[in-house]
């Protein structure tokens, strides 16, 4: 979906956004030059958008370039953004690849947010490092919330969505939900996701609150 809209009712729209299908880039991407990546929210797998910015990074420090799941039975927020920026890993990195050390991600903002069940979860290689919290009654909360991700699925439904808008211009999800001038984006003024599932390779919280925290080592993910 490219042209904008808005809606004044909650409508599901699913599954969320798909967006591990990237297509190959030319050449060696540059972090001052990058196909950036957005994901139309209101149709949500219904496609994504490639664009050339400026300065598109997702988060302001060096990733260890290794993906962790993320799922969690329900994600409520409010104010919620979403544009396409580019993580870098730190320089020499042994898990670059032929990346060039950089990830195209879709970066999603929700100023507020709360999760059910929330598991993160890392493969270090025939373990796994895995995080459960929220599975009673008092849920994951979460502020100023920001996930890098590469893909991302469930079943999503927003309020008063608007599709198409220029990243520097957002202001629903606050600051922290604005992106580079010139990159498509979308917002909204709430975002639930039912069963949700991610890959991300960075995530940032002004507050996260985690009861029932459990950490430790498993043979599955999440």
């Amino acid at each position: 979906m490219t042209s904008s809209a808005r809606h004044t009712s909650e409508r599901p729209e699913g599954p969320a956004a798909d967006v591990g299908d990237v297509p190959a880039r030319r050449g060696r991407v540059r972090a001052r030059r990058a196909a950036v990546m957005a994901v139309p929210a209101a149709a949500v797998a219904a496609g994504l958008a490639i664009l050339t910015a400026e300065g598109a990074l997702g988060v302001q420090f060096a990733i260890s370039g290794m993906p962790f799941t993320v799922t969690a039975t329900e994600l409520n927020g409010t104010g919620f953004a979403q544009f396409g920026g580019l993580d870098e890993m730190a320089e020499g990195s042994p898990n670059a690849g032929e990346t060039g050390g950089q990830v195209l991600v879709v970066t999603s903002v929700i100023k507020n947010a709360t999760l059910t069940k929330l598991c993160q979860s890392v493969d270090l290689g025939g373990t796994n490092l895995v995080i459960r919290a929220g599975g009673g009654a008092e849920k994951v909360r979460a502020s100023d919330l920001t996930t890098d991700s590469t893909e991302l699925s469930g079943d999503a439904a927003f309020r008063n969505i608007e599709i198409g808008n220029d990243a520097s211009t957002l202001d629903k999800a606050g600051p922290l939900g604005r992106g580079p001038k010139g990159v498509f984006s979308q917002q909204s003024d709430t975002v639930r996701i039912a069963n949700l599932r991610q890959t991300n390779y960075a995530t940032t919280a002004g507050v996260f609150k985690l009861p029932g925290l459990k950490l430790g080592f498993s043979g599955s993910g999440c």
